[in-house]
């Protein structure tokens, strides 16, 4: 397991996350040259956050693919997992999304968001309505590309994505009258939609090839039960995670400048989440690749490159005129929101290194079955975030800069609880044979 064979099986899954990072970039430049431009960028941002909430259950599907998807028998039950699962979430997502006392009381009631932003962003949210299902099925058929070796048709079916969501986002603010709220809910729909069609298309062959042939009747299989008990506390980490967005939304929007700082909030977000793609690619190549004792050291230190480049990769962008340029003149934001998006981009350098170090923390713990520690760690960090952003509403603390500090301790809460929590994992997985089967 060298260095260079583990980079190639990474690299299409690292480029598939910098080209998703890169669509909410497409959609806030669309965005910031339509009219109304805090109002549409403050309330895409509440769509965003509330679609990605919802979907949240069927994120961790590519991990959960990726390990359980080895026989025919396993391809099944999770087919059927799957689709009882994405269809319990878009009766959520409808309900949310049409309900008007649903919504009303979550986004103006819960969230405290002002009611133009509010009333903004509900026919996005209709719009949105199948997102997560779309979302689901793409996911798992990547899950099964990644534990089969096909990464680079993961990569590819992402760059369809990125080209449908630029096409969209271009001919809809040109050629339209439609509002920025809504050229970015079609967008995202556009761009998720074609990516699902290219994963379908994909899968195709490797589940003829691997997953299509006759049961082993000597080998027991994979029950929906255990299906449920190794996703449930992924499902439930991703929940806690991305509770994250509408709970800093909560907060800006109860600090100084709430407009502004809910503007400027998505910009800072989506820099953060382009650098932190590298980390974000490790979880599955872990588990895809931890074939034996062996291969724990290399993966282990290919983790850690991938920390150290992509932290000095966003501190030569942010600690230089580059961040500025782009933010400026390649999203078009205004001046009065780049003097909120420059010191929270700054204050969140070290976000992408923990989160590389975290994933190979997690990609051992889902390898060696121990997903229930993945979940915690994400309570301890949303339970950093919440002590920290209410902090930042009491002492009336600059909103944005108080949410980068709020994710960066965050993370570090939620990295020592990982670190402590994992090596037992791996020392026993460094005395087996077969990682896997610990």
């Amino acid at each position: 397991m060298t260095q260079r064979k583990i980079f190639w099986f990474w690299l299409p899954l690292a480029a598939s996350w910098a080209l998703m990072t890169l669509e909410s970039p497409t959609i806030q430049a669309a965005i910031a040259r339509l009219p109304d431009v805090k109002t549409m960028l403050a309330a895409a941002g509440i769509v965003i956050s509330l679609e990605v909430t919802i979907e949240s259950p069927v994120i961790m599907l590519l991990a959960t693919s990726t390990a359980l998807a080895k026989t025919p028998q396993a391809y099944r039950m999770l087919r059927r997992f799957v689709l009882h699962l994405t269809i319990l979430l878009t009766v959520v997502a409808a309900a949310i999304a049409f309900v008007d006392p649903i919504y009303n009381g979550l986004v103006s009631g819960l969230m405290g968001i002002p009611a133009p932003i509010a009333e903004a962003a509900q026919p996005g949210m209709q719009v949105m309505t199948f997102w997560t299902m779309a979302i689901g099925w793409r996911r798992f058929y990547q899950g099964i590309l990644i534990r089969f070796g096909q990464t680079r048709a993961v990569g590819y079916g992402t760059a369809v994505r990125l080209v449908s969501s630029g096409v969209t986002a271009f001919s809809l603010a040109v050629f339209s009258d439609l509002p920025g709220v809504m050229v970015g809910a079609c967008t995202w729909m556009a761009g998720v939609t074609s990516e699902l069609i290219f994963a379908h298309l994909a899968v195709r062959s490797t589940v003829r090839d691997h997953l299509s042939g006759p049961d082993d009747p000597t080998q027991p299989g994979l029950t929906y039960r255990e299906i449920v008990k190794y996703h449930t506390p992924l499902a439930a980490t991703s929940l806690l995670m991305l509770l994250t967005h509408p709970l800093v939304g909560a907060g800006l929007a109860r600090m100084a400048f709430p407009e502004e700082n809910l503007a400027a909030w998505p910009v800072i977000f989506s820099i953060f989440l382009f650098f932190q793609s590298a980390g974000f690619a490790l979880p599955e190549v872990v588990i895809a690749r931890l074939d034996n004792a062996e291969t724990i050291a290399p993966l282990r230190r290919f983790c850690l490159r991938v920390a150290v480049g992509s932290t000095l990769l966003m501190a030569l962008i942010t600690v230089t005129p580059l961040l500025s340029l782009y933010v400026r003149y390649v999203l078009g934001v205004t001046p009065e929101l780049v003097r909120f998006i420059l010191p929270g981009a700054l204050l969140g350098l070290l976000i992408p290194g923990l989160q590389a170090v975290q994933s190979w923390f997690r990609g051992v713990l889902m390898a060696g079955k121990v997903t229930g520690d993945i979940y915690w760690g994400t309570g301890l960090n949303l339970g950093v975030i919440a002590l920290i952003v209410g902090g930042g509403v009491l002492l009336e603390a600059p909103g944005v800069s108080a949410a980068a500090v709020a994710l960066v301790m965050g993370l570090i809460a939620e990295t020592i609880f990982l670190w402590w929590r994992v090596r037992p994992v791996q020392a026993r997985m460094q005395l087996a044979p077969n990682p896997m089967a610990v």
